[in-house]
């Protein structure tokens, strides 16, 4: 029986996405021309393969064993076509990357510009979120996170300066409340909590005491999961806000935000670009993690913030 290709590649798009509006807009092919195609291929093996509601897609039995079988293959072949990039005069492809919105504009973005003017035909796609993406089951190329937060069986390359936390307020704020003297003071402060995308709980100020952890839980009348959030509201006087030094720009220098207990900050590792280990990544790739990276050495690692 002669077997329609396509509709396997379909097929795999639908189950892993677990939609079939996202895997059209993928495959750059509409949703009923889409549906039509899995339900051709359903029929001519005569079994089902995706269990549809109203909500959701997901494979069934059958479904998932097809996925096993062949999602993989497909995969092998789409590397096998990048890899042909090499022989061309120029690298060529997407490079999908996902990482926070904050780095995203402070960093990628300033180092990948010049590659994009050289290289017309290497395509980069950011996902910019604060939550952590699975990176292989996402089918992403890489993803960027802080360096303490990073799995182990991942290649890590450093992208950035080593941070400091900073614990900052505006001037009016400090008019209404005396300037904290140690982390222990902030107890008595209204201070702006943030949510951790991953734990679900509030995230633990975290001090250096004579080269030791010092953790502080502080409480306020606000909780954000966002950093821009915790910025914005630090600025409108709200309270105070922890967060890496870059997260406040330029608010610190030009004296809109009062920085605190700064001898209290170690040095962290900053952000990295991890991926999992490949043979052989493609050009466009390989251009891509040398542009971003720098050389620097990695000092003991504190807990920061992962949301």
């Amino acid at each position: 029986m002669k077997r329609n290709l396509n509709d396997l590649l379909y097929f795999v798009t639908v189950a892993r996405e677990k939609s079939f509006t996202r895997a059209a807009a993928r495959l750059g092919v509409t949703q009923p021309a889409l549906s039509q195609a899995i339900s051709a291929l359903e029929e001519r093996m005569q079994i089902r393969l995706l269990t549809r509601t109203t909500r959701s897609v997901s494979p069934t039995v059958a479904g998932e064993r097809l996925l096993l079988t062949i999602g993989n293959r497909i995969d092998e072949i789409e590397a096998e076509l990048d890899m042909l990039t090499e022989m061309r005069d120029k690298p060529a492809g997407t490079v999908r990357i996902t990482c926070g919105p904050n780095v995203l504009h402070s960093t990628l973005l300033p180092k990948l510009t010049p590659l994009l003017r050289q290289y017309p035909d290497i395509t980069l796609e950011f996902d910019a979120n604060h939550g952590f993406r699975d990176i292989v089951t996402d089918r992403f190329d890489a993803g960027v996170r802080l360096g303490d937060t990073i799995d182990k069986d991942m290649i890590a390359v450093p992208i950035g300066p080593e941070l400091r936390m900073a614990a900052v307020a505006t001037p009016e704020y400090f008019t209404r409340y005396p300037l904290p003297e140690t982390p222990h003071d902030l107890t008595q402060h209204a201070c702006i909590n943030q949510r951790m995308v991953r734990s679900g709980g509030l995230y633990v100020w975290d001090f250096d005491q004579d080269g030791g952890d010092l953790n502080v839980r502080v409480s306020g009348q606000l909780i954000f999961n966002t950093s821009e959030h915790i910025v914005a509201a630090a600025l409108a006087g709200l309270g105070i806000a922890f967060l890496p030094e870059e997260e406040f720009g330029n608010h610190i220098e030009e004296g809109r935000l009062i920085r605190v207990l700064e001898q209290w900050c170690r040095p962290f590792p900053g952000y990295y670009l991890y991926y999992p280990s490949r043979k052989q990544p493609s050009p466009a790739f390989s251009l891509v993690v040398d542009a971003l990276r720098v050389s620097r050495k990695r000092r003991p690692a504190s807990r920061s913030p992962q949301g």
